[in-house]
């Protein structure tokens, strides 16, 4: 799956991944990350969430990656901010109160330019990704945040039965990806509502991933 596949879907306006709320799974386990006041949470592949003006909202500062600038943009504009722009190497760096966004490939992002992370929220990252870039993701994460806590979300359904993504991630996969860097955790398991795209029985589970 290549950027221009993404590309696309942001200039058709073909984004049913997008949420009109702050994610429920997040704002039940958020506080498992144990995170202290003024925190900075990174968010890959981060889209226009509302999950990022919920974390405002908590006090905490936000940093994220996200491929589109169409998403970047569309997410300053819901905050009601005007950010500044930079260019650092290949990535747009848009910055606002509390808030750092890199425009780019998110392999692109180093340690240096993300700055200090205390944990990493991956709710349509990881899924969003085909099998054969899971795991050098999985590594440059744990990279560039210095193995930071991750509040990790993953979906598992039958993949012969509907395209993703997002893709189905099964326990053993989550435990091969992360498991040189951290200690993967279920914090627990629901089912999708009406099935994945309302089509095939899903269940998605939290993981709480720490070294």
């Amino acid at each position: 799956m290549e950027a221009h596949f993404w590309h696309q879907k942001w200039q058709r306006g073909d984004i049913g991944f997008h949420q009109a709320q702050a994610n429920p799974l997040l704002v039940r386990h958020l506080d498992d990350l144990r995170l202290q006041p003024d925190a900075r949470v990174f968010l890959p592949l981060c889209g226009k969430t509302l999950d990022i003006a919920y974390l405002l909202d908590r006090g905490y500062r936000v940093a994220g990656a996200e491929l589109s600038e169409l998403a970047v943009q569309a997410l300053f504009e819901s905050l009601n901010l005007g950010p500044t722009i930079q260019q650092v190497g290949t990535l747009k760096h848009y910055r606002g109160p509390s808030i750092d966004i890199y425009a780019g490939d998110v392999f692109s992002l180093d340690a240096l330019t993300l700055g200090g992370i205390d944990a990493i929220y991956d709710r349509a990252a990881l899924v969003a990704l085909p099998a054969d870039m899971r795991k050098r993701y999985a590594a440059h994460l744990a990279e560039i945040s210095r193995g930071a806590p991750q509040l990790l979300i993953s979906y598992t359904y039958d993949q012969t039965l509907i395209d993703g993504p997002p893709f189905s991630i099964t326990t053993d996969e989550v435990e091969r990806l992360y498991g040189d860097n951290y200690r993967p955790t279920v914090l627990a398991t629901y089912e999708v509502e009406g099935g994945l795209k309302g089509k095939v029985p899903a269940t998605e589970t939290v993981w709480l991933l720490k070294a």
